[in-house]
């Protein structure tokens, strides 16, 4: 039990913008018996609980809105058992994402969901939000290697949700429906995830685009082709600029002609074949405006493109104070969501820097203060925004395709769903924790279920 300043403060906040709400206390438990024991005892008092990974989140899920208790998940940090046979994991809820891949590839074995913050958020977090990462482009995001799950009601009760097995059709979904549901129905305390056979190889492409809209034009021609790259990454000429500076990276050609990137990587274990891959790819991104593309070999070269762009966000939250916004679309219509961010970005007065997962339709969408005053930012930008939103729902697409709604979006799930979609989720909510002690205030909008 922590009630001194230095862990109020640590759970107060997250990489989510600059909010802070202190708790009144940090609990951090080891045992399935000891968050039982918590949630029985919070749920009799009424007293609210948020739970908390890593605080790597972007949505302000892991904020204590109201106080009360955050529940510190860092001592459930054990990988319990890797099934070779049965090509599974079950790990706690506390282990690094990046940690359980490096765990399984001793084995031949690769969990493929890799968020930029892999090095440091929990694969709980990420089971919580749903999370994807360059990869999803190939093999999927979290909702796809989640086989079942422990949890610990709001009352205390400890249950499973689901079966350790491929396919199962008994009853209604509960782990799909706990994956994504950012700590609102119960305490997730050990996972079974689905692994595949690792891959040898890869390669890896950065090609140059002196318009930024044939960048995103290009991905579907990629796919269409018939090549799934295992990282499609459209990054805008101010995100690699900026991340370049951040992380002080030299060697890497930045022509004052060039508008956007695509980093693609394709994997596999014929080396002749991914060459082949590699060579296509390339004829196919020559059909536009390019500049000279850059084939990264070696693992050096890799590792330093692929933390450029995994250092982006930090590197424009270090320029400024800034809102980012996490929007996806069906990725045919990535061209147009692109032209339509930059038009509103120009009505509403704010500058934006575009990165993210093209290959998944997913786009980042960094909204920088820089110079606009108090009251445009606080008053006018949330106008943008919901404009931003409205696109992005007549294209296809929705408010959030990896970051979650936590605390910053609640207000703009009206756009995404109509009021009976709402009462729906929210009555869910209720059947798990009826006094609406877990996480309380994320989600939904309105008034706070408590």
């Amino acid at each position: 039990m922590f009630t001194d300043k230095e862990q109020l403060e640590r759970c107060a906040s997250d990489e989510t913008e600059d909010l802070v709400y202190v708790p009144e206390l940090v609990l951090q438990p080891e045992t399935v018996n000891a968050v039982s024991s918590i949630m029985k005892y919070c749920n009799e008092q009424h007293i609210p609980v948020t739970p908390r990974g890593a605080g790597t989140g972007l949505s302000g899920g892991a904020l204590p809105l109201l106080g009360g208790v955050v529940l510190d998940m860092k001592r459930f940090n054990k990988i319990l058992k890797v099934d070779i046979r049965n090509f599974q994991v079950i790990t706690e809820p506390g282990v690094i994402t990046q940690e359980l891949q490096e765990r399984v590839k001793e084995e031949g074995l690769f969990y493929p969901p890799d968020p930029a913050s892999k090095g440091s958020c929990f694969i709980g977090g990420n089971v919580s939000e749903n999370s994807g990462g360059p990869k999803a482009v190939k093999y999927g995001v979290v909702k796809d290697y989640v086989l079942n799950i422990e949890m610990v009601l709001p009352d205390g009760e400890v249950i499973w949700t689901g079966a350790n097995v491929l396919k199962n059709a008994t009853g209604y979904n509960l782990t799909q429906l706990v994956v994504g549901s950012e700590g609102t129905l119960g305490i997730i305390t050990k996972i079974v995830l689905r692994l595949i056979p690792a891959v040898k190889h890869d390669l890896l492409l950065l090609v140059p685009f002196r318009n930024a809209v044939q960048a995103c034009e290009a991905v579907n021609k990629i796919l269409l082709a018939g090549y799934t790259p295992s990282g499609l990454e459209f990054m805008e000429r101010d995100a690699l600029e900026w991340s370049i500076r951040y992380v002080k990276a030299g060697g890497i050609s930045l022509p004052g002609d060039i508008a956007a990137h695509l980093l693609i990587e394709v994997d596999g274990n014929d080396m002749e074949q991914l060459y082949k891959d590699a060579e296509a790819i390339s004829q196919i991104v020559q059909q536009f405006d390019i500049g000279e593309i850059l084939f990264a070999d070696s693992y050096e070269q890799k590792q330093k493109l692929w933390a450029l762009r995994r250092k982006v966000g930090e590197a424009v939250k270090s320029n400024s104070i800034y809102k980012e916004e996490d929007t996806v679309v069906p990725r045919a219509e990535l061209p147009k969501l692109l032209e339509i961010i930059k038009r509103i970005g120009k009505e509403y007065g704010f500058q934006s820097v575009c990165y993210g997962h093209a290959g998944d339709g997913n786009l980042h969408v960094n909204i920088v203060k820089g110079n606009m005053s108090d009251e445009d930012w606080n008053i006018k930008l949330p106008k943008g925004i919901r404009v931003l939103f409205t696109e992005v729902i007549r294209l296809g697409g929705t408010i959030s395709g990896e970051h979650g709604i936590g605390l910053v979006q609640k207000n703009y799930m009206d756009i995404a769903f109509n009021a009976t979609q709402i009462n729906i989720m929210k009555e869910i909510k209720k059947v798990f924790d009826p006094k609406g002690i877990l996480n309380p205030g994320k989600l939904f909008p309105g008034k706070i279920i408590y």
